[in-house]
């Protein structure tokens, strides 16, 4: 654990010793890398600041300052050995700060759930009166894109399907279309959405589905896709393995 702590404050003092310069409007000298040695130093030193860096920019974006000059202050005295603070009162204070961001994280993540859930709303209502949507009983709305003459699956089948998923400002978190391949897997092991939606699609269909969050990830948030999130899929069905099938297949 203490390692962890030294290698935070020597990234610290990177990001912080870049950004000092670049305020006082010092230009950055241009190193030379002309041996193995220089550039796997160079190499070593840039990748833990190009880490940190994101972490310091999350906790000034959380409201968090950080002070720079204390981050090189502290860099300098830990290269000297002259620390003004032992090992333990630098972990409780790291620890301290962790927990202070955590609680900020927590606190905004509340904030964007219980905005979601307005905001689905009233995409759902505005979306469920345009002309070709479908509301089920469940909630779920879907519109038929493309329509299909293959059989439905049942929820026990395996399907394979074309698809992209966004949220409702259009954000696309996931697409086979993107990935070059379709996706396969047994319709009742997906959202409760998907696994409704898709066994009204008769393969050859496309459908678009707006998912409700409580018929998607309800208030788990998956870093993609934000809790209470209202979904939205384009939807294409390729083919279905009848789970009947699939059982004798394995039999013999």
């Amino acid at each position: 654990m203490k390692s962890i702590y030294k290698l935070s404050l020597v990234a610290l003092a990177v990001v912080g010793l870049t950004a000092c310069n670049q305020e006082q409007d010092v230009a950055p000298k241009k190193v030379e890398l002309t041996t193995d040695a220089q550039k796997e130093a160079y190499s070593v030193g840039g990748s833990i600041g190009k880490y940190m860096s994101g972490h310091i920019k999350e906790q000034e974006e959380l409201g968090f300052a950080v002070d720079r000059t204390m981050v090189i202050k502290g860099f300098s005295d830990g290269l000297g050995e002259e620390m003004q603070l032992t090992e333990e009162e630098m972990q409780t204070v790291l620890q301290n700060l962790d927990k202070k961001l955590n609680d900020k994280r927590l606190e905004q993540a509340e904030v964007l759930a219980a905005k979601s859930v307005e905001e689905g709303k009233k995409f759902l209502e505005e979306n469920k009166a345009k002309e070709g949507v479908t509301t089920t009983e469940s909630g779920l709305q879907y519109e038929v894109l493309e329509a299909g003459e293959g059989e439905k699956p049942a929820a026990e089948d395996t399907v394979e399907v074309h698809y992209r998923g966004t949220l409702i400002d259009g954000t696309e978190f996931d697409s086979s279309y993107a990935r070059g391949e379709t996706a396969k897997f047994p319709l009742n092991r997906v959202i409760p959405g998907w696994t409704e939606g898709v066994q009204l699609m008769p393969v050859g269909a496309k459908y678009k589905f707006v998912i409700p969050s409580e018929l998607a990830y309800g208030e788990r948030d998956t870093g993609t896709i934000p809790a209470n999130s209202t979904l939205v899929f384009e939807v294409e069905l390729v083919s279905v393995e009848k789970a009947a099938e699939a059982a004798e297949a394995e039999t013999k």
